[in-house]
């Protein structure tokens, strides 16, 4: 395996662009359980579906699945239930090349799942039971160290403990690593782990709570990511879904739209972002090289139906790019 040195995005100069990339997802895996609906149900109410399908999912697998699919090599750290769907989630990593030496089965325990209802626009409700994933300690992550500080880009989310996602932060920063984190389900963070991240990639409701300031739009969105900065942050990606995204750091604020689609499913539209933006920040694109490509990633996910089979291949991200030029 190739070893990469340090890359802080948002730098400047002239983009190095390698041709192998190692990157460490720490993170959560569940077994999607995915009904379409005519629409999102309301409160107590019973809304009768459509379409079922049970696809491999969770923050961190959709991420890790994501990166492998672009060419990048993935090591997953994380922890699967003693159950059928921890088995189809390994087989399912095995089958998109993602590396499973640190996935580990949790005797007893069921894997994580979550139940989700998609409605005709692509727009979702989930709801989580984490099962294996509160299992995954730090103790996992310390078995990775090596790797992950060999690594182009480590990225977590906050499925698993908090602890553990610190302990992460911790080993990459001192191996002058690149640390992404996505702050879903979002939660107040301690001070000492938000200054140990390089790129923060909250969607409008996450930004919320951990500003505690509304986010409804562009204007909104830059006044959290200024606050998210100011607590230390390297730099803030807040994520509005068909809207586009803003982008701020120490020298830039920019909005930029969406790529237009035509979204069926947006379940795993952020971690298509998430795990795409570590590849280009590991294959030492500029923070905003890096943000346009993982926009064109994930919206090329919302015009699939699931999570991980939403992933878009390089080839494909290409061509879309290709087709938007010629637009």
């Amino acid at each position: 395996m190739t070893a990469f040195g340090a890359m802080r995005p948002g730098t400047g100069g002239k983009t190095i662009v390698r041709e192998q990339v190692r990157i460490v997802v720490v993170g959560s895996s569940n077994m999607d359980l995915v009904v379409k609906a005519p629409r999102i149900p309301l409160l107590g109410e019973t809304v009768l579906g459509g379409e079922f399908v049970m696809v491999p999912g969770g923050k961190g697998a959709n991420q890790a699945v994501a990166a492998a699919k672009l060419g990048a090599e993935v090591c997953f750290v994380a922890r699967l239930g003693d159950d059928l769907f921890g088995q189809r989630s390994r087989a399912n990593f095995e089958k998109e090349g993602v590396h499973t030496k640190y996935v580990t089965s949790t005797p007893g325990t069921a894997s994580g799942v979550a139940l989700i209802a998609v409605d005709p626009a692509g727009n979702n409700v989930i709801v989580v039971a984490p099962g294996a994933n509160s299992r995954l300690s730090p103790d996992d992550v310390r078995r990775a160290q090596r790797d992950i500080a060999s690594a182009g880009a480590v990225v977590a989310q906050l499925e698993v403990p908090v602890e553990t996602v610190e302990c992460a932060a911790q080993i990459a920063g001192e191996a002058g690593v690149p640390f992404i984190l996505d702050p879903a389900p979002a939660q107040k963070l301690p001070p000492d782990l938000l200054k140990r991240v390089t790129v923060l990639t909250p969607n409008e409701t996450e930004a919320q709570i951990l500003t505690g300031m509304e986010v409804s739009d562009e204007v909104t969105a830059s006044l959290a990511a200024e606050w998210l900065l100011s607590s230390g942050v390297g730099a803030v990606i807040v994520t509005m879904g068909a809207k586009g995204f803003l982008l701020a750091d120490g020298t830039t604020r920019e909005f930029v739209p969406a790529a237009p689609v035509r979204a069926v499913d947006a379940t795993a539209a952020g971690d298509a972002f998430t795990g795409s933006l570590a590849v280009g920040l590991a294959q030492g694109q500029s923070l905003r090289e890096a943000a346009m490509f993982a926009g064109r990633v994930a919206a090329l996910s919302t015009t699939r139906m699931g999570a991980q089979s939403s992933m878009p291949t390089r080839q494909e991200v290409d061509a879309f790019r290709s087709t938007m030029e010629l637009d």
